[in-house]
């Protein structure tokens, strides 16, 4: 790989975990009704391990009701009992072709407790973050000792990974904040 490769494939692993922590922040209740609390549900769909979008259409009418509406009206029964074993703590209710999910609003405690999540979330994303940058760091060594680049060209590649880093860092405090502010909304 050359020196450049190096960059940039950290960079494309760096915004992946960006991506990652996102999509993981998306499943966590807040007290609004947001579709991603359920859309990665997995259904056993005869005996197929299968995610609820791709079996249902998925719908926030209101601010505090999540409908979802099968496309198999035999599915009902399998989409209840999945999401009554998920950890999202929400009780389904089925009509005659629709579950739908109620979302309570939250106690003061549990938004406390959902934002120590969030925050425990997001230090796994900027831990990630640095060990990928420690990686493109220990193999832009090898190229200066390998006398593949020069010491000064090492050491700007080094600086160019290091901001980088810091700006998906600082995505992730995004992301994260962005988050936060979202599940301490009343």
């Amino acid at each position: 790989m050359t020196d450049h490769e190096i960059i940039t494939a950290a960079d494309h692993k760096m915004a992946r975990a960006v991506e990652v922590m996102d999509r993981d922040l998306q499943s966590i209740r807040t007290g609004r009704a947001s579709t991603g609390l359920v859309e990665r549900i997995h259904i056993d769909y005869y005996g197929t391990q299968t995610p609820l979008n791709q079996l249902a259409g998925i719908s926030v009418p209101e601010p505090h009701q999540i409908v979802i509406q099968p496309w198999d009206r035999s599915a009902l029964g399998a989409i209840e009992r999945a999401i009554i074993k998920s950890d999202i703590g929400l009780t389904p209710n089925v009509d005659s072709n629709v579950v739908r999910l109620n979302i309570p609003p939250l106690t003061e405690e549990r938004r406390h407790d959902l934002v120590r999540v969030v925050h425990k979330r997001m230090e796994e994303a900027r831990v990630e973050i640095r060990n990928l940058r420690r990686d493109a760091a220990d193999q832009l060594k090898k190229l200066q000792r390998d006398g593949d680049v020069g010491v000064d060209e090492e050491h700007k590649l080094l600086e160019s990974l290091q901001k980088t880093t810091d700006r998906h860092v600082a995505d992730v405090d995004r992301v994260g904040g962005a988050k936060e502010q979202e599940v301490l909304e009343v």
